[in-house]
């Protein structure tokens, strides 16, 4: 019960920082947003996967819903390089707008992470 009020705390918190930051990319396959990034959204049956380029890094997430649970995956690669390979299960479906937000939550911390580093 603590793991789902975490998860739900933290999907407000993106939310609301969608709300009064940058506006999100478009939700068609193949929508850029800004910079250098090519970003790329496609629905997956209940869920979404997003694909993030920009120059010789790459940054994956699946979010896969089922009526039982769902499954997220992030992949983050430098050329043929996997730095990050990582799941986690929720015991719950998401929802369509939880499956959203946590979707434009990983392009802001992409996009904030490249920002950092520069």
């Amino acid at each position: 019960m603590n793991r789902i009020r975490l998860v739900t705390g933290c999907l407000l918190l993106v939310a609301w920082m969608l709300v009064s930051g940058e506006a999100p990319a478009g939700d068609t396959p193949g929508a850029t947003a800004g910079g250098d990034f090519q970003i790329e959204i496609t629905k997956k049956s209940l869920g979404k996967e997003v694909s993030i380029r920009k120059g010789h890094k790459e940054w994956f997430m699946m979010v896969e819903v089922t009526p039982e649970n769902t499954v997220v995956i992030r992949q983050e690669k430098e050329n043929d390089t996997f730095l990050l390979d990582e799941s986690e299960t929720h015991d719950h479906s998401l929802s369509a707008g939880e499956v959203d937000t946590a979707i434009q939550d990983f392009i802001n911390s992409v996009k904030t992470q490249v920002k950092k580093k520069k």
